[in-house]
C-alpha cells in the first residue's frame, strides 16, 4: 500500500487524481443505498435525505458540500452513484471539476 492510499483525508481516483463527491439533495429520494455502500462517506439525516460526511465524520448539510473520496472506498462510492435511484450523487475531479461518475459524467 502506498502512502497516498493510506492518507485518511485524501480523495484519490484510479489515475491518482484527487476526487470529491457531493449529493444534490433536491434529487435525493432518501433510499439510503449510498449509506449502505459507503457509510464512511454518506449518511441519512433526520430529514430523510442523504448527505456526505467530512473526513472527521461530521455530516455536511450545506448545499453542494463536498468531501474527498478515499481510495479504499472509491469503488463503494462509484457503486453508490451508479445505483442511486435519484441520480443525485456526483463524483468529480478536484483539479478541474469534471464529473467522472454520476448523472453528469462525461
Amino acid at each position: 500500500m502506498t502512502v497516498q492510499q493510506e492518507a485518511p483525508t485524501g480523495g484519490v481516483g484510479e489515475a491518482g487524481e484527487p476526487l470529491e463527491v457531493w449529493i444534490d439533495q433536491d434529487l435525493c429520494t432518501g433510499d439510503g443505498i449510498c449509506a449502505q455502500y459507503a457509510p464512511e462517506v454518506f449518511e441519512l439525516d433526520i430529514d430523510g435525505l442523504a448527505y456526505v460526511k467530512s473526513p472527521e465524520d461530521e455530516l455536511l448539510q450545506e448545499a453542494g458540500a463536498t468531501t474527498p473520496v478515499p481510495l479504499p472506498l472509491l469503488q463503494d462510492v462509484v457503486d453508490s452513484a451508479k445505483e442511486c435511484p435519484g441520480d443525485c450523487i456526483h463524483v468529480r475531479r478536484v483539479s478541474d471539476g469534471v464529473e467522472v461518475f454520476g448523472p453528469d459524467a462525461e
